[in-house]
């Protein structure tokens, strides 16, 4: 039996059912994925029981694979393999992380508003999430839609971010949560310039290119960068634009990140286990290269 597609939303969000990624993926089963996915952008497959080498087979299918954030950061010790971004409150004996534990308060910046690997030259095409364990209440995930958010911009606002471009760096979104990363990290991660509007080569579509990972505006000073970012963001994450997923045991979420923000909502990670691990799938080309843009950090 072929994949089956089922819209959540007209033009956002679909489940596919009839798929047991633990088997080998057929090409035309494949097409079925990758036509949804460019359609949907946010694509839910529930009811997997893959392993952490299938999870990263599916997700190749997308495209080159990106380490985890995580072997930039010096006091990491993985609990999962380093192609895999661990996204969960357990430490690397499998039990629940202290309060006061420095990858738990790293973790909390994934509240914010963000697309994955923004901060990077080449940034995120896809992330594929896997949840092997959810907390009974709470640990939901949100997500915008950038498309329609661009579209829904008053055309003089479209005019002046067209070629703008923002500078991202993932010590920008850590600071706004009060994580303090080291100057060793910080050199390995240095600032890069990302387009604020992307243009997606399958639909056409046109979305806003932001997140909390940008910090300024090139050419824009130090109080009217920060604060069109901050607007742009109000904007797309209004509940319009907005899609809530709660999550079952066992569900694969997978989302463009090219036309995409998402942020993970609270939950008692002092007292319950979430295991959520993300396959990440890098893009072809540094984004201002794609959009034909010279920029660099200034």
């Amino acid at each position: 039996m072929n994949p089956s597609v089922w819209p959540v939303t007209e033009t956002f969000v679909a489940e596919i059912g009839d798929l047991d990624l633990s088997q080998p993926l057929s090409e035309a089963d494949w097409q079925v994925v990758e036509e949804a996915f460019e359609t949907y952008a946010i694509l839910i497959i529930p009811d997997q029981r893959i392993s952490q080498q299938q999870h990263i087979d599916f997700a190749l299918r997308f495209g080159p694979m990106d380490n985890s954030i995580l072997v930039n950061i010096s006091d990491a010790k993985p609990r999962v393999r380093t192609d895999i971004a661990d996204v969960s409150n357990l430490d690397g004996n499998d039990q629940i992380r202290a309060e006061d534990d420095r990858q738990r308060l790293y973790r909390l910046g994934n509240r914010l508003w963000h697309t994955d690997r923004s901060f990077k030259e080449v940034p995120a095409k896809a992330s594929l999430l896997y949840m092997r364990e959810i907390p009974p209440v709470g640990g939901h995930t949100e997500f915008a839609d950038m498309r329609a958010a661009y579209d829904a911009l008053p055309d003089a606002l479209q005019r002046k971010i067209d070629n703008l471009v923002a500078v991202h760096a993932i010590a920008y979104s850590r600071e706004k949560m009060g994580f303090e990363m080291t100057a060793e990290e910080i050199e390995t991660l240095l600032p890069v310039p990302q387009a604020m509007v992307r243009r997606h080569a399958y639909s056409g579509r046109t979305s806003i290119y932001v997140a909390s990972h940008a910090g300024e505006i090139v050419g824009m000073s130090d109080a009217d960068g920060p604060a069109l970012l901050a607007e742009l963001i109000a904007h797309a994450t209004q509940r319009q634009f907005v899609h809530t997923h709660r999550w079952r045991a066992n569900d694969l979420v997978i989302w463009d990140n090219r036309c995409t923000m998402h942020r993970g909502l609270t939950f008692d990670d002092q007292r319950w286990r979430r295991d959520a691990q993300r396959a990440t799938v890098m893009d072809v080309a540094p984004t201002c290269e794609q959009e034909g843009i010279e920029a660099a950090a200034e």
